[in-house]
């Protein structure tokens, strides 16, 4: 068996909260060895509210902290102390990868921006993870990904309609650091391909804004041709679009909704027809040819509408079985979470926790000689500061002469 693509690369990670650990997780389920910095006293800001609420049987799993830091080591530093710093740049020299989400201030009190690291290991890779970017007028600020991968790169606009009364946020937490974190990995294996052909390491920049900006590229392409602002189909005939009667949200008798996607409406159209029980609307003279279709597409929606909402969704997961059309079922969070084919795919993945309880995360999108990714449990802070303290080499004495310093954990 192929070992993982990650298996011996070293990342150090300097970060906090999600948008760029989540990186260092998806690292992690490809095999790299992810050394997680804390702050010796305080720990990863995230871990002060990562138990509130969303904590499915108690104890010590929490999705906030395991989603972007299963499978890491953690080592407790107190960066402003300069022996502290030390360990961090033995620890650099080892390693493959340093990954920051650190604000320019911070990076540059604390001696970890780029030319401090590459005096220690000049062959490294430097990450930034940012809120805006590393140049213009605001490249000193921070964010989240709702204000800037959601609100700024125009996916809450996108959603703006006349029915609704006000904006639609993100549909999950940390919906933006999740996306913007494959980003960041994807560019870490770039530059891990380019060193190993160029002996060159890179300075590698990703943003939540660019990832929002990429997100929603196609629209803002768009906008940048016309000079107007992308608007998205009217949610009325149940979801069908303004031309193709064929797409769209649907809702079902038992108030469940499905999602039709038929991008070529006069081939899918008599299939359709025949499945919703109304064949008679094959040969309407509305609908007979591809342009009648979609000249009269409102017409078609709402009479695909009203048979549609006389059947239950499994009704029509049945009667939609082998469909050649493409279709899906909307679905919230715990139905994801039960999906067949995205358990079929191991997508879903089993660690055991802190406590020894069996447990379920979803893994990064991406597997490797279609092989599911192995996970294990994020680690609880300073957990590995010892073990990682020896392999640098240091004895116990040492050890404890660094704690008692207050340098680490």
């Amino acid at each position: 068996m192929p070992g993982r693509p990650m298996d011996g690369v070293r990342v150090v990670e300097v970060a906090q909260f999600t948008y760029v650990p989540a990186a260092g997780a998806v690292l992690s389920d490809w095999g790299a060895d992810v050394i997680k910095v804390e702050h010796a006293v305080t720990g990863d800001g995230q871990r002060g509210f990562a138990y509130l609420g969303n904590v499915s049987a108690g104890g010590n799993f929490a999705p906030l902290m395991e989603h972007p830091n299963r499978g890491k080591r953690s080592i407790g530093l107190a960066l402003e102390n300069g022996r502290a710093r030390e360990v961090l740049y033995d620890i650099a020299r080892r390693s493959d990868v340093f990954v920051t989400n650190f604000l320019p201030d911070a990076r540059e009190r604390l001696k970890i921006d780029v030319e401090d690291i590459r005096a220690v290991n000049p062959d490294i890779i430097y990450v930034r993870g940012t809120a805006l970017g590393v140049r213009g007028p605001e490249a000193n600020n921070g964010g989240y990904d709702q204000p800037t991968f959601w609100a700024r790169a125009g996916g809450a606009a996108g959603l703006e309609m006349p029915q609704i009364d006000g904006l639609v946020g993100m549909p999950g937490p940390a919906y933006g650091d999740s996306i913007g974190a494959m980003t960041i990995a994807g560019g870490i294996s770039a530059a891990l391909y380019a060193r190993e052909k160029t002996g060159e390491p890179s300075v590698v920049d990703s943003s939540l804004l660019a990832a929002g900006a990429w997100a929603n590229a196609l629209a803002i392409d768009l906008s940048l041709v016309t000079g107007n602002r992308w608007q998205p189909n009217p949610p009325e005939h149940g979801g069908g679009s303004v031309r193709n009667p064929l797409i769209g949200f649907f809702r079902t008798a038992d108030g469940r909704h499905l999602n039709l996607n038929m991008m070529q409406p006069g081939k899918y159209w008599p299939d359709m027809c025949r499945r919703v029980g109304r064949p008679d609307l094959i040969d309407d003279p509305r609908f007979d040819s591809a342009e009648k279709l979609m000249d009269n597409a409102a017409d078609a929606a709402a009479l695909l509408a009203e048979a549609i909402a006389g059947r239950t969704f499994e009704q029509w997961a049945e009667a939609f079985d082998g469909m050649p059309g493409q279709w899906a079922p909307v679905q919230d969070s715990v139905q994801v979470g039960q999906d067949p084919q995205l358990r079929a795919n191991g997508y879903i993945a089993r660690l055991t926790d802190a406590d020894g309880e069996e447990r379920e995360l979803v893994t990064a999108p991406v597997q490797f000689d279609e092989e599911a990714a192995t996970l294990t449990r994020g680690p609880d802070f300073a957990e590995h500061t010892d073990e990682i303290l020896a392999e640098l080499g240091l004895d116990p004495d040492a050890i404890v002469d660094l704690k008692v310093a207050g340098a680490v954990t």
